[in-house]
Protein backbone atom coordinates (compact mmCIF):
# COMPACT_ATOMS: atom_id res chain seq x y z
CA UNK A 1 0.00 0.00 0.00
CA UNK A 2 1.46 3.34 -0.95
CA UNK A 3 1.96 5.94 1.77
CA UNK A 4 -0.36 8.91 1.86
CA UNK A 5 -3.62 10.06 3.29
CA UNK A 6 -5.91 7.65 5.10
CA UNK A 7 -9.32 7.69 6.70
CA UNK A 8 -11.28 10.91 6.51
CA UNK A 9 -8.36 12.79 4.91
CA UNK A 10 -8.35 10.29 2.04
CA UNK A 11 -12.12 10.62 1.54
CA UNK A 12 -11.91 14.43 1.54
CA UNK A 13 -9.01 14.36 -0.91
CA UNK A 14 -10.94 11.99 -3.19
CA UNK A 15 -13.94 14.33 -3.10
CA UNK A 16 -11.66 17.19 -4.09
CA UNK A 17 -10.23 15.20 -7.00
CA UNK A 18 -13.74 14.31 -8.14
CA UNK A 19 -14.80 17.94 -8.02
CA UNK A 20 -11.74 18.86 -10.08
CA UNK A 21 -12.61 16.14 -12.59
CA UNK A 22 -16.17 17.38 -12.98
CA UNK A 23 -15.00 20.98 -13.36
CA UNK A 24 -12.38 19.97 -15.91
CA UNK A 25 -14.85 17.92 -17.94
CA UNK A 26 -17.33 20.78 -17.89
CA UNK A 27 -14.66 23.28 -18.94
CA UNK A 28 -13.03 21.21 -21.69
CA UNK A 29 -15.74 18.88 -23.04
CA UNK A 30 -18.59 20.42 -25.04
CA UNK A 31 -20.58 17.18 -25.08
CA UNK A 32 -20.40 16.92 -21.28
CA UNK A 33 -21.59 20.54 -20.94
CA UNK A 34 -24.51 19.87 -23.28
CA UNK A 35 -25.49 16.73 -21.39
CA UNK A 36 -25.22 18.58 -18.07
CA UNK A 37 -27.63 21.22 -19.32
CA UNK A 38 -29.96 18.54 -20.64
CA UNK A 39 -29.89 16.82 -17.24
CA UNK A 40 -30.45 20.17 -15.51
CA UNK A 41 -33.71 20.48 -17.46
CA UNK A 42 -34.85 16.84 -17.53
CA UNK A 43 -34.17 15.79 -13.92
CA UNK A 44 -36.41 18.49 -12.37
CA UNK A 45 -38.96 17.73 -15.10
CA UNK A 46 -38.93 14.06 -14.03
CA UNK A 47 -39.85 15.09 -10.48
CA UNK A 48 -42.39 17.65 -11.69
CA UNK A 49 -44.30 14.92 -13.52
CA UNK A 50 -45.17 13.32 -10.15
CA UNK A 51 -44.70 9.82 -11.51
CA UNK A 52 -44.40 6.75 -9.30
CA UNK A 53 -41.03 6.77 -7.54
CA UNK A 54 -39.60 3.88 -9.55
CA UNK A 55 -40.43 5.65 -12.83
CA UNK A 56 -38.82 8.87 -11.61
CA UNK A 57 -35.73 6.97 -10.55
CA UNK A 58 -35.46 5.34 -13.99
CA UNK A 59 -35.60 8.77 -15.63
CA UNK A 60 -33.00 10.28 -13.30
CA UNK A 61 -30.73 7.22 -13.44
CA UNK A 62 -30.71 7.26 -17.22
CA UNK A 63 -29.51 10.87 -17.21
CA UNK A 64 -26.84 10.14 -14.60
CA UNK A 65 -25.64 7.18 -16.68
CA UNK A 66 -25.25 9.43 -19.72
CA UNK A 67 -23.06 11.76 -17.67
CA UNK A 68 -21.00 8.90 -16.20
CA UNK A 69 -20.33 7.31 -19.58
CA UNK A 70 -19.47 10.71 -21.07
CA UNK A 71 -16.93 11.23 -18.28
CA UNK A 72 -15.37 7.83 -19.02
CA UNK A 73 -15.32 8.66 -22.74
CA UNK A 74 -13.58 11.96 -22.01
CA UNK A 75 -11.03 10.22 -19.79
CA UNK A 76 -10.23 7.66 -22.48
CA UNK A 77 -9.87 10.39 -25.10
CA UNK A 78 -7.57 12.41 -22.83
CA UNK A 79 -5.30 9.44 -22.14
CA UNK A 80 -5.14 8.48 -25.82
CA UNK A 81 -4.40 12.09 -26.82
CA UNK A 82 -1.71 12.29 -24.11
CA UNK A 83 0.14 9.32 -25.59
CA UNK A 84 0.70 11.11 -28.89
CA UNK A 85 -0.90 13.06 -31.70
CA UNK A 86 -0.10 10.55 -34.46
CA UNK A 87 -2.89 8.30 -35.67
CA UNK A 88 -2.76 4.72 -34.43
CA UNK A 89 -5.37 2.09 -35.20
CA UNK A 90 -5.71 1.02 -31.56
CA UNK A 91 -5.99 4.61 -30.36
CA UNK A 92 -8.71 5.28 -32.90
CA UNK A 93 -10.50 2.08 -31.93
CA UNK A 94 -10.38 3.01 -28.23
CA UNK A 95 -11.82 6.46 -28.90
CA UNK A 96 -14.48 5.14 -31.27
CA UNK A 97 -15.51 2.43 -28.82
CA UNK A 98 -15.84 4.93 -25.98
CA UNK A 99 -17.91 7.18 -28.24
CA UNK A 100 -20.13 4.21 -29.11
CA UNK A 101 -20.69 3.63 -25.39
CA UNK A 102 -21.96 7.21 -25.08
CA UNK A 103 -24.25 6.70 -28.07
CA UNK A 104 -25.71 3.50 -26.61
CA UNK A 105 -26.27 5.19 -23.26
CA UNK A 106 -28.02 8.12 -24.94
CA UNK A 107 -30.22 5.70 -26.91
CA UNK A 108 -31.03 3.84 -23.69
CA UNK A 109 -31.98 7.13 -22.01
CA UNK A 110 -34.25 8.03 -24.93
CA UNK A 111 -35.85 4.57 -24.75
CA UNK A 112 -36.41 4.84 -20.98
CA UNK A 113 -37.84 8.36 -21.23
CA UNK A 114 -40.02 7.34 -24.16
CA UNK A 115 -41.41 4.26 -22.40
CA UNK A 116 -42.06 6.05 -19.11
CA UNK A 117 -43.72 9.05 -20.77
CA UNK A 118 -45.74 6.79 -23.11
CA UNK A 119 -46.95 4.78 -20.14
CA UNK A 120 -47.77 7.91 -18.15
CA UNK A 121 -49.55 9.91 -20.84
CA UNK A 122 -50.93 7.40 -23.34
CA UNK A 123 -51.94 4.33 -21.39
Amino acid sequence: MKPGKSGLQRVLAALGYSRQGLASAYQHEAAFRQECWLALVLVPFAFWLELPLDHTLWLVASMVMVLVVELLNSAIEAVVDRIGPEHHELAGRAKDTASAAVLLTLLLAVLIWGCVLWHHFLS
